[in-house]
């Protein structure tokens, strides 16, 4: 029997349309879990937030072997897409960026996993969050000495001074581990932070 070619080309028609709504559905997922991962900084080396969430088993071993306390687990009023899952608590204190990375070596499903760097090419930085002089409330910037910053940034060259006085943090350098803004002495901070995104990567490149 011969077939119908106009209800071929309709079936093919649908069938496209099908895999495009399905395709411009997945896209609009992936960039509400984009956006609501702009509440939470993940662990050092997080792969992207949808393949982190479809991977992660909410086991809490990166949590148990931090050794500063620095992981938890996200609440459950967050819902539960998200909760069980870990996170940083950069606003209260640092990552000390741990030689052997135990949080590394913790996550079995490996949702945090340095990325193989590409052949003669230096591996990628690491980037935790993005850190802010706050020049309306640092001590140095109203005239005022302070320096309790000063030594507690552990990657050279990330915190300069300027004029020997105001710190300046560099973002090509920096790693975002917060330590500096632990170290700070007011309340609220006078360093502000905030989640690290494909957009500064951009910007600081």
């Amino acid at each position: 029997m011969a077939r119908n070619k106009g209800a071929v080309d309709r079936r093919e028609f649908f069938r496209h349309g099908g895999r495009k709504v399905a395709e411009a559905k997945a896209q609009v997922a992936t960039a509400t879990v984009a956006a609501r991962a702009g509440n939470w900084i993940r662990p050092p080396f997080a792969v992207a937030e949808a393949e982190f969430l479809l991977g992660c088993t909410r086991c809490g071993k990166c949590a148990e072997v931090c050794l500063h306390d620095v992981i938890f687990e996200l609440p459950g009023n967050l819902g539960r897409q998200v909760a069980g899952t870990p996170a940083m608590d950069l606003r209260h204190r640092g990552c000390h960026m741990c030689a052997d990375w135990p949080c590394l070596a913790a996550c079995e499903p490996k949702v945090l996993k340095r990325s193989e760097p590409k052949e003669d090419s230096p591996p990628a930085p690491l980037k935790l969050a993005v850190l802010q002089i706050d020049e309306r409330t640092c001590l140095p910037y109203l005239g005022s000495e302070c320096g309790a910053c000063a030594h507690a940034c552990p990657v050279p060259g990330a915190l300069e001074w300027e004029d020997g006085v105001r710190p300046v943090i560099v973002q090509k350098i920096c790693t975002g581990c917060a330590l500096c803004r632990e170290a700070c002495i007011l309340e609220p901070k006078a360093i502000e932070i905030s989640v690290y995104t494909p957009e500064d990567a951009a910007v600081n490149s």
